[in-house]
């Protein structure tokens, strides 16, 4: 079996992405009260996106795919954000991750939040793979934000990199 084709990101590429996120969050209106950012993607985007959306970051952390990375029959938590559930009710939420593939993780969580009652929800994830998705956002989302739109490729983050001179020298 042929190995997926690549697509590589340096952390350069990563934080004007988030910056021009930032932009369109703004010029759309929406004003988060604070962000969740999902793990272990979402972690670097949602701190990057901090310095221009300046909300606090909670975070969750949620597993869907196996050792091999392999979609698992559903997104498992990991990690929750149970002590601070209840400064969630009534909030502008802004989800974050690093890219929509199949849309599972995304709805998960979305599902999981919208039961603390915020007042609005939306998403921002680095990339939109242009594709079929398994999962869907659910109607009380308010947003949808993406960086950018791909192919659906296997995406080569920098905080995921075994070698980043390498990583850097892909992304080129």
């Amino acid at each position: 079996m042929a190995e997926p084709a690549k697509l590589y990101f340096s952390y350069n590429d990563i934080h004007k992405t988030v910056k021009s996120l930032a932009q369109q969050i703004k010029s759309s209106g929406y004003e988060p009260e604070l962000m969740v950012a999902i793990g272990t993607g979402g972690f670097i985007p949602a701190r990057i996106l901090k310095t221009f959306v300046e909300k606090p970051v909670y975070t969750v952390g949620i597993s869907y795919y196996d050792r091999e990375n392999k979609p698992k029959d559903a997104p498992q938590k990991i990690q929750w954000i149970d002590e601070v559930e209840q400064k969630l009710e009534g909030k502008k939420i802004l989800l974050v991750d690093e890219v929509d593939d199949s849309r599972a993780t995304l709805e998960y969580c979305l599902r999981e939040l919208l039961k603390h009652k915020p007042r609005e929800i939306a998403v921002a994830v680095l990339h939109n793979k242009r594709k079929d998705k398994r999962g869907i956002i659910p109607e009380e989302v308010d947003h949808y934000f993406a960086g950018r739109e791909l192919d659906d490729l296997w995406i080569c983050y920098p905080w995921d990199a075994d070698d980043i001179d390498y990583q850097d020298k892909m992304s080129k």
